[in-house]
């Protein structure tokens, strides 16, 4: 296990389990959820709003920090930490999802693209990747993968399992920085003997946590649940697993019930910049009309810092009105919600009752939200 980051499982229930990540910058109680902070900012939110909705552990983008304001610029501004003023514990992605997005050209040597900000040509190889990420800083640095978009013939998964497996290689060969962890990644799309066999070669590499990527792409539920359920056989029981780019409710759970540690998505704010509310009776918009008048808050058992202190009539006169306040109340709220939903498995697991804990938030939800006036 790497010096500076550690994980210990400390309750087990079925293959659900809560433990806690270890990093420079503080302890991370497990099964987590990271906002992601795609450019250093998690949009409408700042640190203090971060800190008091209960994030313990935050996720920024290589791939676009590297382009503005580049490495150098966030090492000579006290790393990614003090660049953002973040002081708790940061995981950064390679930009593997980019490879996914923008279409690069894949090669033996990296990826080769154009800057989404001004189109100027550019190159980013597994050695690479480490390079920028060991001058942001982060705790947690990612390895440069090769995801797939799905469906896909299995010959091209395969082609980009073994790359992923070939530069994990060359990644772990070059990182250096010993305050900070580089972590592989599970390649193999939906394919059970892909997964299988990417997450055993990947595990033998040593790292000291594991990604689960190319999944939450698109994939049927049950397809992703076969393919989780044989990278985890094959990974260290001992190791923390995040499963990449996760972030609804019944998929995260139903990843937890499975054996997942750490996950991260855009889901809570980005519906939350469109004006959807998550909540424990079902996701919904905001700027449904009955809500004009209502005086009551989102949730009122939620303590967040919007149904505190706003009516639901407010925050949709926000969203009809599309002021920038809306953004920063509604992200607020959905990532406490998310976050909640997290820190309630946590207690489930410990407590022996996970099984009965996701059935009755998931039993709670429904379709459109609430019906009528709010409780």
């Amino acid at each position: 296990m790497s010096e500076a980051v550690s994980f210990r499982v400390e309750h087990q229930d079925g293959a659900a389990r809560a433990g806690v990540l270890l990093t420079p910058h503080g302890a991370v109680a497990t099964p987590a959820f990271m906002p992601v902070g795609t450019r250093g900012t998690v949009r409408a939110l700042d640190s203090r709003d971060l800190a008091e909705v209960g994030a313990e552990l935050v996720l920024a983008n290589t791939y676009h920090l590297m382009l503005r304001p580049g490495a150098e610029v966030v090492a000579r501004l006290g790393g990614l930490h003090g660049f953002m003023a973040w002081e708790g514990p940061l995981l950064t992605d390679s930009g593997g999802y980019q490879v996914l997005s923008l279409e690069p050209r894949v090669g033996e040597d990296g990826v080769a693209f154009r800057s989404t900000y001004d189109g100027a040509a550019v190159h980013l190889s597994p050695e690479g990747a480490v390079a920028v990420q060991e001058r942001l800083g982060p705790d947690v640095a990612m390895m440069l993968d090769v995801p797939v978009a799905l469906p896909a013939p299995r010959s091209q998964v395969q082609r980009a399992m073994e790359r992923t497996l070939r530069w994990a290689e060359r990644a772990r060969a070059v990182h250096r920085r010993e305050d900070q962890a580089l972590f592989g990644i599970v390649q193999g799309g939906t394919d059970p003997e892909l997964r299988a066999q990417s997450a055993a070669a990947t595990a033998a590499l040593g790292f000291p946590g594991f990604g689960i990527g190319g999944l939450a792409v698109g994939e049927a539920a049950e397809d992703r649940h076969v393919a989780l359920e044989a990278a985890v056989g094959a990974l260290p029981p001992g190791r923390v697993r995040y499963l990449m780019g996760l972030g609804d409710t019944e998929g995260v759970l139903t990843a937890v019930a499975q054996g997942c540690d750490l996950f991260d998505c855009v889901w809570p704010t980005r519906l939350a910049r469109h004006g959807k509310v998550l909540s424990r009776l079902g996701d919904y918009a905001v700027r449904r009309a009955e809500l004009a008048g209502e005086e009551g808050p989102i949730d009122p058992e939620c303590p967040c810092l919007t149904c505190r202190r706003y009516s639901l009539g407010y925050l949709r006169h926000l969203r009809v009105t599309e002021e920038l306040l809306g953004h920063r109340l509604l992200s607020i709220h959905n990532l406490t919600y998310t976050l909640g939903v997290l820190a309630g498995a946590r207690r489930a697991v410990a407590a022996g009752g996970f099984a009965a804990y996701r059935e009755g938030i998931l039993a709670g939800r429904r379709p459109g939200g609430p019906r009528g006036r709010l409780p």
